[in-house]
């Protein structure tokens, strides 16, 4: 582990040469069965000690704890605004983004749209790929993806509704739409940054509990669990909520190059717990984003109820360190 470790920052840091010399301290130990703690203190220490070293070069998953779901929102949306001025987006270079729905990101997209409407960001230039969508619901029903994107995000901002892509729950050929709808993320190039949200079992999109870590867009039938919980959206009806979603799949998810995961409330603390300090398990889906090189979990103070004192203690020290992945912003 630490030789990758090394190589990496040697390859891709201006001050690789200098972490190498610390790191030779270490190199003594490095058979051993070192804790993951023990490697995100050292990484802490050598981002305090070489400050220039940008910190998405070392982290694999970060967690950001901030007070209240308002300052997630405001951190996640200049985080968004950062990763596209930063890829310099233009006509023949788009940046793809992934997008959620539910409660969860709704600040952020009032937020995202209050800054384009501030001139501080254009959309002109990207192109979106959302997560899923219930099966047989019309693209205007109130409680459709299609309509919930376009309601609170599209139409506030500047995007080509061509550049949009949400999954057909209605397409003649479901599993053909799904296969489709792979291709056409390849054929943007791959997802540059994907934003998503977990419900209260740990589950990301539709991948509920049991799912495949390596599954791809499919259609999805959804659990009584999941039917119960979303029938407060359908008049408290369940036979009106549909039972089958397109979603993508947790793998679709870990090939982007970015994962940005937003988790907020106390029904969202013992999911937070498996995600972070639980080993990958197929029954917490969003564990597996423990795998993935540059995943950043951004939740608020209830959302840490579960996690021990330690753990909390431990990445809120790393805030400073976090900040700097939009600090650029903080001045606009």
């Amino acid at each position: 582990m630490w030789s990758c470790v090394l190589s990496h920052l040697s390859k891709n840091s201006t001050v690789g040469l200098r972490v190498q010399n610390s790191y030779l301290n270490l190199k003594l130990v490095s058979k051993k069965n070192i804790p993951f703690f023990h490697y995100l203190r050292y990484i802490h220490i050598l981002l305090n000690s070489y400050p220039d070293i940008r910190a998405r070069e070392f982290l694999e998953m970060r967690l950001v704890i901030l007070d209240k779901p308002n300052d997630v929102a405001e951190w996640a949306a200049k985080y968004v605004m950062k990763r596209i001025k930063d890829f310099n987006p233009g006509p023949e270079k788009f940046f793809t983004l992934g997008l959620p729905t539910g409660g969860t990101p709704l600040g952020m997209y009032k937020k995202l749209a209050e800054y384009y409407k501030n001139g501080k960001i254009s959309f002109k230039y990207v192109k979106t790929f959302n997560m899923d969508e219930y099966v047989g619901l019309p693209p205007d029903h109130v409680q459709s993806y299609h309509y919930y994107m376009f309601h609170n995000f599209f139409k506030h901002i500047d995007i080509d509704p061509n550049n949009v892509h949400i999954l057909d729950g209605n397409a003649s050929d479901l599993e053909k739409e799904c296969d489709d709808y792979e291709h056409k993320i390849k054929e943007a190039g791959g997802i540059r940054l994907f934003i998503g949200g977990i419900g209260p079992d740990g589950h990301i999109a539709f991948n509920e509990p049991g799912s495949s870590l390596v599954s791809r867009t499919r259609v999805k039938t959804l659990a009584h669990e999941t039917l119960e919980a979303n029938c407060r959206f359908f008049d408290n009806d369940i036979t009106k909520v549909p039972t089958q979603a397109l979603t993508v799949g947790v793998q679709t998810v870990l090939d982007a190059d970015d994962v940005l995961i937003l988790i907020t409330g106390s029904g969202k603390a013992l999911a937070l717990h498996h995600c972070i300090e639980q080993g990958v398990n197929h029954m917490w889906t969003a564990s597996a984003f423990q795998q993935h090189k540059h995943t950043i979990m951004i939740c608020d103070e209830d959302a840490t109820q579960e996690l021990k004192v330690k753990t909390v203690k431990y990445f809120k020290n790393l805030n400073k360190i976090h900040e700097k992945l939009i600090e650029e912003y903080e001045r606009v």
